[in-house]
Formats: structure tokens, C-alpha cells, sequence
């Protein structure tokens, strides 16, 4: 038997998945993440846009609702920080047995996540009853319930199916397959734009027709990984026979994952408490707020492309045993990554005018507060940058729970906080929250900068390097 299939299960390591493996390992590092990491690059920066243009088709609609779908958006974060969580340990894991050589434990943990995903998409489905309250139990204010109540309830939907979608994007990347996520979320995306503006323009929809468009893509996404993940007799399908809860197939995965629940649910939560803070000054700040992380994520989800991508070429180096190329990855995508941020720092800022218009309608109070709360905020690009190659870097080497640490710093010490002193001692006015975005984002990458020389020191020492 080929040395790259005996321990596969009797399942076939296809030559695509078998070449892969072996560049990852052994090919030019500046080759391997510009490889593995533009497609998603990419990909994340056309969702961040596709997601900008939901937000520009949402203030035609009118004002309100975009302080509503940026408000609701918080809330959904946290219920789907539980699949990005988990699709976090699953990469890595799934990534280090791919590495390692032991097909049959990838086999079992692509299984045994999918089988997860089923068991953790229950419970949000259950919750839709009760919709109202649970609005009101995460202090969502009454205008705002009213007004996307029914938005929240189609959300619910596209959570339970983005966990297995997340997943499975999460498995594509652990194999290399990122050209392939790229298409899949093209064709997301075509669905979801064509129908966001039918129902809008066309049909004079409300925003719970913004809600039912992104559904509809993603149950595309989801028949396309449902026929991908059921094909026979390849490692990285879903077999319900390997699905397994035992210790050494699942307990690694959910030791890597949950510290990335919570972090990504804490931040979530984090913001949703700034926005519940940030309605002192008007819903219209809200929205404003939200128009604001939108233009800061044209630059981060380029980041965030290249810190998925490089936790996973990282990942399979230390499964590989090759700790030292493991730290070459990060110190390229740390370059990267600052780049990134001066460069989009740069023109975002040039560009704010007609940026800031399209978000407005015809408001021109509310074109002045997204300049005003944007201009702050976007001075942490730069930094935030570094955090994001960090995290890839923590994630790879499954310091999980020091991204934990790290994200409940930026909301909980340097956000938080920050708004509340503001907002009580000083009269700064709705700038505070623009502010605020800023302190956190540059406090966060500093803090990663200076963690990031501890673990390396440690990780040297410990690998004799």
C-alpha cells in the first residue's frame, strides 16, 4: 500500500490532496501563503463588500434600519461565534492529523465536527418563539425590536446553516482547497446580491427580505458541501460510521475550540454592549458605528483571509514536525499583514467623502457621524494587522486560549471601559465611540505584538530551535 494511505482507513488520499500535503511542507514559504492565502483573501474581502453593499441597500430602505441590521448583526455574532469556534478547532486539528499523515483520524474528526454542527444547531432553531423576549433579554431597544424582530427570527435560520457551512469551509481550507471555497462563495454571493436587490428595489422589501436573500445562499452553499462532504472513499467526507466522541478523536478538537467559543462570543457580546452604550448619543450613532466597522473591514477581512489561511499552512508544518517553517509562515504573514493596513489605512481615509456617501442616503447628519467615528477607527488598521498574523500564530500552535485572553482584553479592558469614562467624564460627544474603536484596536495589537515575543521564545526553547 502506498506510505500515504496506510493509515487512511482503506479511504484514498486523492494525488490533489497528496501534492498539496507535500507543498505545504517542503515548497517556497512566501509560495505557500500567497497560494493557500489569496483565495481567501479574496474571498473574505467580496463578502465584506457584498455585505457593505446589504448595508447600502439598507439605508435606501431608510435610516432606522440600518441602526437595526447593525444592531441585530452583534447579537448574531455571539450565537454564531459557537460555529466559527468550533470551525476554528476543527481547521487546526483536522489540519495537523492531514499533516501528520493519519488519514483515518481526519476521516473520523470531519465526521465526528459535522455530527457537532447537527447537535448545536437545535437549540438556535428552538429559540425562534421566543424571539421578542430574547431580544429583550439582550437589551435590544423596543424601536429596534419592532422594527427587526422578524429579521432576527430568518437570522436564527442562517446561523443553525452557517454552522455547517463554516465547517465546511473549515475543512476545504484544512486540505488546501481555497480556490474551490473562493467559487463556492462567489456563487454565495451572486445569489445573495441578485436576490438582496430584487427584493429590495424590485418588490419594495423590508429588511426581513435582506435576511430571506442571505438564506437562500447559504442553503446553496450548504447543497454544495452536503454533495461534497458525502462523496465515497475520501478522507476529508462525512461518513456517519467514523463519527466518534473519543477522547483522541474529539477531545482535541474541543480543547482548541471552546477557547475560541468564548472569545468569539465575548468579543460579539462586547460590541453588542457598546452599541446598547452607544444609543445614549441616538440609534443613529448605532448605525453610524456599524457603517464604520464595515469601512475598517474592507482592511481586516483581507487580514483575517491571511490569518485563517496561515494558521492552517502552520498547523499541518508543526503536524509535519517542522516547527521552524511554522514560524516562517508567521513572520511573512505578519509583513503581510502590516502592509495590508497601511495601505487600505491610506486610501479609506483619502476616500472617506464618497465612502461615507454611499452609506448615508440623503442624511447628511448621518454621512458626518460615519466620518466621524470612521476617522478614529481607522487608525488602528496597522495594528490590527499584527493581531490577526498573532492569532494565526496562537491558533496554529493551539494557544487558544491566549487568543482567548487577548480578545476579552480589546472589548472588556480597552473598550468598554474606555466608553464609560468617556460618556461620564467627558463631553466628547458621539466622537467617543469613533475613539474607543481606536484605542482598542491599536491596545489589542500591541498586546499581541508583545505576547507573540513570549510564545516564540517559549516555542523555540521548547523545539530547540
Amino acid at each position: 500500500m502506498d506510505n500515504d494511505n496506510k493509515n487512511s482507513g482503506g479511504k484514498v488520499l486523492s494525488g490533489r490532496d497528496r501534492k498539496f500535503r507535500e507543498f505545504v511542507l517542503s515548497s517556497n514559504m512566501w509560495t505557500v501563503i500567497f497560494t493557500v492565502c489569496i483565495p481567501l483573501a479574496a474571498y473574505s474581502g467580496l463578502l465584506h463588500i457584498f455585505k457593505i453593499i446589504d448595508t447600502m441597500i439598507a439605508a435606501h430602505i431608510g435610516t432606522d434600519a440600518v441602526s437595526s441590521i447593525a444592531y441585530i448583526s452583534q447579537i448574531s455574532f455571539v450565537i454564531s461565534a459557537i460555529g466559527g469556534g468550533l470551525a476554528i478547532g476543527a481547521g487546526m486539528k483536522i489540519s495537523e492529523a492531514y499533516g501528520a499523515g493519519d488519514y483515518d483520524l481526519v476521516k473520523k474528526r470531519v465526521s465526528s465536527v459535522c455530527f457537532l454542527c447537527l447537535m448545536i444547531s437545535i437549540p438556535v432553531l428552538l429559540v425562534i418563539p421566543f424571539t421578542p423576549d430574547f431580544l429583550r433579554l439582550n437589551g435590544t431597544p423596543e424601536e429596534l425590536i419592532e422594527a427587526s424582530g422578524q429579521y432576527f427570527s430568518v437570522e436564527l435560520v442562517n446561523i443553525a446553516v452557517n454552522f455547517f457551512n463554516t465547517v465546511y469551509i473549515a475543512i476545504e481550507r484544512a486540505r488546501g482547497n481555497t480556490k474551490l471555497i473562493m467559487w463556492i462563495n462567489l456563487i454565495y454571493l451572486a445569489v445573495k446580491s441578485l436576490l438582496t436587490a430584487l427584493f429590495v428595489y424590485v418588490m419594495n422589501g423590508t429588511v426581513v427580505m435582506i435576511a430571506a436573500a442571505t438564506l437562500v445562499a447559504n442553503l446553496s452553499m450548504l447543497i454544495i458541501a452536503a454533495v461534497n462532504l458525502l462523496k465515497k472513499n475520501s478522507i476529508f467526507g462525512f461518513s456517519a460510521k467514523q463519527i466518534s466522541m473519543r477522547k483522541a478523536v474529539i477531545l482535541p478538537v474541543i480543547n482548541t475550540s471552546y477557547p475560541a467559543v468564548t472569545e468569539k462570543a465575548a468579543f460579539a457580546y462586547g460590541k453588542l454592549i457598546v452599541n446598547k452604550m452607544s444609543t445614549d448619543y441616538g440609534t443613529s450613532v448605532v448605525g453610524a458605528l456599524g457603517v464604520s466597522n464595515n469601512l475598517g473591514g474592507i482592511t481586516t477581512q483581507l487580514q483575517n483571509g491571511f490569518q485563517e489561511g496561515g494558521a492552517s499552512v502552520i498547523a499541518q508544518n508543526i503536524g509535519g514536525g517542522k516547527t521552524g517553517r511554522a514560524l516562517d509562515a508567521f513572520r511573512k504573514i505578519l509583513i503581510i499583514n502590516t502592509v495590508l493596513g497601511a495601505v487600505f489605512m491610506a486610501l479609506t481615509l483619502v476616500f472617506l467623502d464618497p465612502l461615507s456617501s454611499l452609506f448615508s442616503g440623503q442624511d447628511e447628519e448621518f454621512r458626518l457621524l460615519i466620518k466621524e467615528v470612521y476617522g478614529y477607527e481607522a487608525l488602528g488598521a496597522v495594528t490590527l494587522g499584527i493581531n490577526a498574523a498573532v492569532m494565526a500564530l496562537l491558533y496554529g500552535f493551539g494557544y487558544t486560549k491566549l487568543t482567548l485572553l487577548l480578545n476579552v482584553m480589546r472589548v472588556f479592558v480597552f473598550r468598554i471601559p474606555v466608553l464609560w469614562f468617556l460618556q461620564n467624564y467627558t463631553d466628547i460627544g458621539s466622537a467617543s465611540v469613533g475613539i474607543v474603536m481606536m484605542v482598542s484596536n491599536v491596545s489589542v495589537g500591541i498586546c499581541s505584538g508583545i505576547a507573540a515575543v513570549f510564545v516564540i521564545r517559549h516555542i523555540k526553547k521548547k523545539y530547540d530551535l
